[in-house]
């Protein structure tokens, strides 16, 4: 029980006296993140950003799964939580929109958040928000709870989707363009130009499916 960082003391009990704490220290391996990826997260990166010796970060987490996990559940502290509206579909679809926010601004969370979920304060207060949108829905506590998981999993599966998708689209779209700008495909040329002005409203369609999933899942 004591592994989970937050049962722990906010750092060391013995060496110099504290310099940071762990939201300093969660902040800065955030921002490392979101400018690097994961791969740039490590005890040195986030001393180079906090300016400070390697060593000294361990007298307040004792290793880099401590890191992500006080990452991740710092993330869900982002998430906008409205008061439940007694439409429970309207009211989860509205917590994932916030969880897809997040996510969309750290790329590297939606895997993170499908391989290795971790649950400290700001997870608990997603949770504890979908439970009182679930207060009056008949389902058992076993049912709620994987209501909120698979609410984070499908959330993450969008995001991660839609963030490759953007990554392959901008090569596709980079080809497209110069075949179109060639003119020997009048049809390309017209498919490009209608691709260019259409307004595609992704978060509508997520919505829609979101709400299907759930009142599958809701009964």
């Amino acid at each position: 029980m004591t592994d989970v960082i937050w049962l722990r003391p906010e750092r060391a009990a013995t060496g110099r006296p504290a310099a940071h704490d762990r939201a300093e220290i969660t902040a800065a391996a955030i921002s490392v993140a979101d400018r690097g990826g994961l791969d740039a997260v490590s005890m040195r990166s986030i001393a180079v950003e906090l300016g400070t010796g390697a060593a000294s970060l361990y007298r307040y987490v004792s290793s880099r799964d401590d890191l992500l996990d006080l990452m991740i559940d710092a993330t869900a502290a982002e998430c906008r939580l409205e008061p439940p509206t007694g439409d429970p579909v309207a009211d989860l679809v509205a917590v994932a929109e916030g969880l897809h926010e997040v996510m969309m601004r750290h790329p590297w969370l939606p895997e993170l958040a499908v391989t290795r979920p971790a649950l400290g304060p700001g997870g608990i207060a997603v949770l504890d928000h979908v439970l009182a949108v679930l207060a009056d829905h008949p389902g058992d506590a076993t049912a709620k709870l994987e209501v909120f998981a698979l609410l984070n999993a499908l959330v993450a599966t969008f995001a991660r989707n839609e963030l490759a998708a953007a990554d392959q689209s901008r090569r596709a779209v980079a080809y497209l363009s110069h075949v179109a700008a060639g003119g020997e495909r009048p049809r390309i040329s017209a498919l490009f130009d209608e691709l260019s002005t259409a307004d595609p409203d992704p978060r509508e369609r997520r919505a829609t499916a979101l709400a299907a999933l759930l009142s599958g899942l809701l009964g």
